[in-house]
């Protein structure tokens, strides 16, 4: 007798939950550990090729020549041009650009991606629970615990500007990953605080890995889109855009009804980037 071929739905939940267990051993062996298994694999790809270019330019070259093999790159695109960070940092950087706010103010967000991007047309301060030593142009460090208002400085309190983001760290709040305190309702407080230190009127940018709400600990949340929303929503503030990240697809504006948001929260894994005004 024939097997019955699974449904395509089926077929590609499962193929859907593998995928994302290998994405998390990737993860795991190649940021903890040190080991990364598709590099092993492009470099192995790589050393025939190295060792023919090796020879062809030995024989008519009389310098000195050492190894140092870079037997990956040629097989890596020219850029990272699909990842989420890529995409977020573009995306908010123009819309601080367009927007052109009094003051900006950053919490937590990537200083080598995002920051750079707006540090190279406008001044902007950075709050970080970990310390930056770095003097940078353009670029105000502060430290700070946004979970804890206590840790501001006096003149940080509220409607301390008109512009403000928060890109790919909420979700890292309360999870002692960066040296904070363990607080299960740390992104309640962070967002609750960050809404406080934003004007009526003024901007919020915020993105967080958005799908089956759960904690991966200590790595990170994953929210129920609505999670997000109501926290917002609770400390003042009103959802203008939600913009959906994924590799393959890029950036794709979403609605945010309540059949979206629930049909989003049945994926595994997307970053949401939620645009907020302060009401």
């Amino acid at each position: 007798m024939r097997k019955c071929c699974p449904n395509n739905k089926e077929y590609l939940r499962i193929t859907g939950f593998m995928k994302s267990k290998l994405v998390k051993i990737h993860w795991l062996l190649s940021s903890q550990f040190g080991f990364d298994i598709q590099i092993l694999l492009r470099s192995l790809r790589g050393l025939p090729a190295y060792l023919r270019d090796w020879t062809t330019f030995r024989k008519g070259f009389s310098g000195t020549m050492k190894l140092k093999p870079c037997l990956h790159d040629r097989y890596e695109d020219g850029g990272a041009t699909k990842n989420e960070y890529f995409w977020q940092d573009l995306l908010v950087a123009r819309a601080i650009h367009a927007e052109n706010p009094v003051k900006h103010v950053d919490i937590g967000s990537r200083v080598d991606g995002f920051v750079a991007h707006v540090a190279s047309f406008r001044d902007i301060e950075v709050f970080d629970v970990r310390p930056i030593s770095t003097a940078v142009p353009g670029v105000v460090f502060r430290q700070s615990d946004l979970m804890n208002p206590s840790s501001f400085l006096s003149d940080t309190g509220e409607g301390y500007c008109d512009s403000l983001s928060c890109l790919h760290a909420i979700e890292h709040f309360g999870l002692g990953r960066y040296g904070d305190p363990v607080n299960k309702y740390g992104y309640k407080r962070g967002i609750a605080n960050m809404a406080q230190m934003l004007q009526p009127g003024g901007t919020f940018y915020l993105s967080t890995p958005i799908g089956q709400e759960q904690v991966e600990f200590n790595a990170n949340w994953v929210f129920h889109p609505s999670s997000i929303i109501r926290c917002a929503e609770d400390a003042g503030m009103t959802l203008q855009t939600l913009t959906i990240i994924t590799p393959e697809q890029g950036p794709q504006e979403s609605g945010f009804d309540d059949l979206t948001l629930s049909n989003l929260a049945l994926q595994h894994y997307h970053l949401g980037l939620f645009v907020f005004t302060k009401k």
